[in-house]
């Protein structure tokens, strides 16, 4: 993107998924003045291959590493939804809880998962929180006969989102240079110490730096993050 957004929201389906995906840009627009808020959909309390741990104690560090990583970058405010981890719907509450953040944090930029993916596997939280975001994005945080009460009992006008960028995408289409806050991404993903599974610093850092070296081969940047994007009318 040309021109950094002011006010931006990430809906996230767990804990460390924003910093792998798109950290480097949050950083990046936040040094450059946007307000960035975090929707955290899941608790994560399933994502571990550790024996000997409850869900519940699992929730409860990973939400705490998300908060950690969240401070790292810079973001203003992270909010929870605590929905079990690998049990997302396609529902009109999950729908509903993404429209209330969306009329409240009036973002010009929405990041959210691919929701389409053909030849990769991809996790079922991460389908449909892209999915249920897309459309929360539009229409539904757009008109105001959807959700009317969000604006009856609560006081949230409807809002138009200019753009949505997808993380995760088969078809990139958006490259953000990161060269400058590559070093504050991979400090954001080394908070969540619980998803780690015994992998090395140094391995973490080859994967990382090799996946944005080759997102930035893409449009002569040093290191990037690569997005699908969406716009629509405003």
């Amino acid at each position: 993107m040309e021109v950094t957004p002011q006010r931006v929201l990430v809906v996230t389906p767990h804990p460390d998924d924003a910093e792998i995906w798109c950290g480097g840009t949050l950083a990046s627009w936040i040094k450059q003045g946007a307000e960035v808020h975090y929707l955290l959909c899941t608790d994560g309390g399933r994502g571990t291959d550790r024996p000997g741990i409850s869900s519940k104690e699992l929730s409860a560090i990973r939400e705490q590493e998300q908060l950690d990583a969240a401070r790292i970058l810079g973001v203003k405010n992270v909010v929870m939804l605590h929905r079990p981890d690998g049990e997302l719907e396609d529902t009109s509450d999950f729908r509903k809880d993404i429209v209330r953040q969306i009329r409240l944090v009036k973002p010009e930029v929405v990041l959210s998962t691919e929701p389409y993916r053909e030849n990769f596997a991809w996790h079922r939280d991460h389908r449909i929180t892209g999915q249920v975001t897309l459309d929360a994005v539009f229409p539904y945080a757009r008109d105001h006969l959807h959700f009317g009460e969000l604006w009856s009992e609560e006081g949230l006008e409807p809002h138009k989102t200019g753009t949505m960028l997808f993380w995760g995408t088969e078809r990139p289409d958006t490259f953000i240079d990161i060269t400058q806050t590559l070093d504050q991404k991979i400090q954001s993903i080394k908070a969540h110490q619980s998803q780690m599974n015994g992998r090395s610093e140094a391995e973490i850092l080859e994967f990382l730096k090799g996946r944005a070296r080759d997102a930035g081969l893409e449009n002569g940047h040093e290191y990037a993050e690569a997005f699908r994007k969406v716009t629509f009318r405003t």
